[in-house]
Order: C-alpha cells, then structure tokens, then sequence
C-alpha cells in the first residue's frame, strides 16, 4: 500500500501552479472583500502619488513666482490627500486581516477533514509533529503569502505603477533614465528567492523535528526523569533549537541581501537623475518645480519598490509551506469504500480469515495463510506469543488495514464490500492501550454513542465498575481526565474505556487485553460487565488472563502469523502443544491462571 504523500515540483513551473492554486483555493471565496480591499488599495496608490503632482505647483507657484492665493488650495489639498490615504489604509488592513484569519481557518478545517480521513498507515509513518507543524507553521505561512505577501503585490505595483506613470508625465527622458536600472536587479533578487525557498523548506521539517520531540518528552516526563535522561533529553532539544538558528540566521541573510542590492542600483538611478535632471534645468529646458516633482515621484516610489523586491524572497516562505499542505490534501486514502458500498446488517455474524496475509512494511509478513472463523454470538479467545499477529487481526477487522492477500469478511461479506460507517458502526473495540480525549468523563464515555443520555453513561459506567471510583471524584463526571487521561490510574482510565465500549451496544465485539490494567478485584467485577454484554453477540478476545480464556467457546493459538491449535480450554490442554505449554509456563511462573500475549 502506498503511504507517501505525493510530492509536488519544485521547478518555477511548479511555483507558478502553486500560486494560482493558492489564489484559487484560498482567495476566490473572499473575492467581494478582496475586491474592496482592492478599492481601497488603487485609492492608496493614487493618493501616495498626488503629493508629487502637487509639488510642481508648491515650487513654481508658491516658492518661485510667490502667488499667495496657491497657498491655502495646495496646502488644504494636501491635507486632503493624507485623509483619504489614511481612511483607505484603514479599510484595506482591516479586509486583509479578515482575509487572512479567514485562509487560516478554512485551511486548518479542509485539512483536518482531510487528515481524520486518511487511513491509519499514514498516521504511523509520519510523526505527530510534522503533521502538527502543518496547522501552525505551514498554514500561517500561506496565509502571510496569500493575504500579505500576494495582496502586497497588488498594493505596491499599483503604487509604483501611479507614481512611475506621474514621473513620465512630468518628464519621459528623466522617467527613462531612472528605469535603466531596474531589469539588472531583478537576477540577483531571484538568486535570493531560490535560497529563500530552500531555507524555508528546510525550516519547516525542522519545526516539525521539534513539535514531535518536544510532545514525546512532555508525554514520558515519568520516564525521563525516572531513567535520569534529563540532560539527554536537553542535548537533543538543544541540537534541534541550534539547527532552527542556523536555518534562521540563513533566512535573515537572504532576506536582508535584497534591501541592499535595491538601494544600490536605486542610489545609482538617483544620482543618474540628478545629474542629468540637474542639468536641464540650467539649460533652462524644464522648470525647477517640475524636476522637484520627478524627484518626488521617484523617491515615493522607491519604498514600494523595496517592499516588491523583499515580496519575492518572502513568496518562498509561503510556497514551500503550500507545497507540504498540498502534497498531504491530495493525498489519497490507501483504504477506499467501492462504488456502491454495501451495508453491513448491525447484528451478530460470523467473523471469517480466510489466506490473509499481511505485512506492515511491504517485507516482513506480520500474517502468513491465516485461516480461522469466528462463530456467530459466540465468544472467540486468540492466544499465543508476543508478536504472533494478533493484535494485527483485530486491526483488519475495523479496516485500519487491509490484507494484502486472502479475504477478511463479517456475515459473509468481504470487508472491501462495506462502507466504513456500517462496519464501524456493528464494532466495539477496547485495546490495552487506552486512549482518552483531554475532556470529561462523561464526554469520554460518550463517544461510544453521541446521542446517549447521561442517565445512559452512567448505567454504562456502573456495568463497567467504574460509577464507584467516579462518584468519589471532586466533580464526578465532569472530571477533566487530562491529557492522555494522565490524571487517572491505568485501571480507572481501563474502565473507561470499558465503559464506553458498554455504551456502543454494537453486535460485534473486539476485545484487546481490556482487563489488563485491572485488579484483581476489579477484574470479577468486570468480567461479570462482560460476560452479559458478550452473551449473544460475536466477541474476539486477546486474552491475558486464564479466567478470560476459559470462558471462551473457541480458543485459537497463534504462532508466527498462523492458527496452529484451535478448540476449548479442555481440549486444547489436554493436547499437550503449544496452548497447554503457554499455560504450564505462565501458571508455574506467576501463581495464577494467566495466558503470555
């Protein structure tokens, strides 16, 4: 199965589709803002270029031929300017910023939707921090390349194009002079870019690197400090954080190069234009108030100028990011439901393996010609060593995975048939590794059905003999478990999830190790929770402990990815194979009916 997000090209032609893509995706549901914010953008650009007009009727009217009645029109038309800029900035920050937020959260929600969709491979081959990264750093970086970086463009090209257009009116010659310049800077401007997108690329696995070590440390603290790997842990951090530096130490370097090199050919077009400007107006061929205004048009010109050649450079930032977002939003699922899915009937059937075999890699094979059956409203127990495959087995009943040969069915009919919602929805399962949401109690009891009743979570509570250990807590069921249900022992993090499974009602039944975390104690009480909620529908159990097993009508042995014994308890010890030797092993060694994983 493929498992790799597609990649998408690097070359310039790619960056051109991701740009419009970017525009497509993230612009086009805001286009009545975007279109006012453009409004307000050509009115800042024609206002910004007005005061140079208005300059050659300061000098040649005011400061030259000093007609007093120009003093107060120029004067009051220039505070008119700067009012109508001012309310224009406004207006356009205001819309770009509710752009912006937009992007960002229509994007974090398309891919989150995007992500929960996605089948399990994808999640176990990449780490929880580079997908992590995506919705923080990756997201604000589209958003500062399309609302910033691409509505700048827009903004300061329309500026410059006002302002260029006032210096060739006021005079075409100095207007050419001055724009000789331009085209030689663009080359290094792109060198700049280039690294700029190498460096951001690299940034973002970084950030990622980071995200994940720094939440794997905050989940084992215990450990850490346990094992004393405190310094261990800091070196590791600390080599990452040195990394980021350097990275950012690169990008600040390539993004401060394009300021300078601006500067420089601007500063070499200056004094081009006033050195033959300069001489004009001593031979008497244009007026000083009309030179005055070109240098004013010019110089106003000269800060979008900058801003358009650092926009370039920043671009970089925002596509590399767009690039990683894109390549997982058009990833396809490794697991699809067909056509025309079939529906699943939610009541007790047979569970069939029939030739599966299965490999998480491609290479090793976790399951090997598996076939065995699990009957109908009857409690099925697998057993056997660790890593014989059957945690595996409870993995492709849901459809985590798919076999990569043979046939896994329910009732007769092909896993590959169904539609997950009716697959999903006939399966309860609980695993040794429990897994709580950072909520409450209640909320995480009722994911077993959203729609049940409190009244409902507490009956499902009280069968799984945790109504005890809850009622006790400061505020019940609106007890915040905390992350990971950290804030719970393993045994009351166990019934909850017990609990939960209760709460389903679902015909089908997976069991992984669900009592391993208990008690003794709390075991009886459980295994009575159970023994109703298994009566009549079809239960596969990896059984732990003998009092589990013994209760099962059908018992299968694993051994390197096969059924190699199958049968009761009775019949299976009586045989004298691997079943009876699992159970001598664990009986001698823990003084107690217990079967290994």
């Amino acid at each position: 199965m493929n498992s790799q997000p597609a990649k998408l090209s690097l070359t310039e032609e790619g960056s051109l589709r991701l740009l419009r893509r970017l525009v497509s995706e993230s612009l086009r549901p805001y286009w009545l803002a975007l279109c006012a914010a453009a409004l307000c953008m050509i009115l800042v650009a024609a206002t910004g270029a007005a005061p140079a007009l208005l300059i050659k009727k300061v000098m040649d009217k005011v400061f030259v031929a000093k007609e007093v009645a120009y003093l107060w029109p120029v004067g009051g038309a220039v505070f008119a300017v700067f009012v109508a800029k001012s309310i224009a900035s406004y207006l356009q920050e205001v819309l770009l910023a509710y752009i912006g937020q937009h992007i960002i959260s229509d994007t974090q929600n398309k891919l989150f939707g995007h992500l929960i969709n996605q089948d399990v491979a994808l999640f176990q081959s990449t780490n929880s921090g580079s997908l992590v990264s995506h919705f923080t750093y990756d997201i604000n970086a589209m958003r500062d390349a399309v609302s910033n970086t691409l509505v700048g463009i827009g903004r300061d090209a329309l500026s410059v194009i006002f302002l260029v257009g006032t210096a060739f009116y006021q005079d075409w010659k100095l207007a050419a002079v001055s724009l000789v310049v331009a085209p030689v800077s663009i080359w290094p401007i792109q060198l700049l870019a280039r690294k700029m997108r190498k460096v951001a690329r690299a940034t973002q696995v970084q950030m990622g690197g980071l995200t994940n070590v720094l939440g794997q440390a905050f989940q084992a603290v215990r450990i850490i400090k346990a094992y004393r790997l405190e310094e261990a842990e800091q070196r590791r951090v600390s080599q990452m954080t040195a990394n980021l530096n350097r990275l950012a130490v690169s990008a600040a370097k390539a993004g401060a190069a394009a300021q300078p090199i601006i500067d420089s050919f601007g500063g070499l077009a200056i004094a081009a234009v006033i050195i033959y400007g300069g001489s004009r107006v001593i031979a008497g061929e244009t007026t000083a108030g009309a030179f005055f205004s070109f240098i004013a048009a010019i110089l106003l010109a000269y800060q979008p100028l900058r801003a358009l050649s650092k926009v370039n450079v920043s671009l970089q930032t925002g596509l590399a990011a767009a690039q990683r977002v894109f390549a997982i939003i058009d990833r396809q699922p490794a697991l699809t439901e067909p056509a025309q899915p079939k529906a699943l009937p939610r009541a007790s059937a047979e569970v069939s393996f029939e030739g599966v075999e299965f490999s998480y890699d491609g290479e090793e094979r976790v399951l090997s010609g598996l076939n065995f059956t699990a009957p109908a409203g009857k409690i099925t127990a697998l057993v056997g060593p660790s890593g014989a495959g059957k945690s595996t087995v409870l993995s492709l009943i849901p459809r985590f995975y798919d076999p990569t040969a043979g046939r896994v069915s329910i009732g007769g009919l092909d896993l590959r048939d169904l539609s997950f919602a009716s697959l999903r929805d006939a399966l309860a399962l609980v695993s040794q590794e429990v897994v709580l949401f950072d909520d409450t109690i209640l909320a995480n009891i009722r994911c077993g059905r959203l729609d049940a009743t409190d009244e409902q979570v507490r009956e499902a509570a009280k069968a799984a003999a945790a109504l005890d250990f809850i009622e006790k807590l400061p505020e019940g069921f609106s007890t915040m478990v905390g992350e990971h249900g950290l804030r719970l022992s393993g045994g009351q993090r166990q019934r909850i999830a017990i609990a939960r499974a209760l709460l389903k009602d679902a015909p089908i039944l997976l069991l992984d190790e669900a009592t391993s975390a208990l008690d003794t104690e709390s075991e009886r009480q459980i295994q009575d929770a159970l023994a109703v909620l298994m009566k009549g529908r079809t239960t596969l159990v990896i059984a732990h402990r003998l009092s589990t097993v013994r209760d099962a009508d059908v018992i299968h042995v694993f051994s390197q990815g096969k059924v190699v014994e199958s049968g009761n308890h009775d019949r299976l010890y009586e045989k004298g194979g691997l079943y009876a030797r699992l159970y001598d092993m664990q009986f001698a060694s823990n003084g107690e009916e217990q079967l290994t994983r």
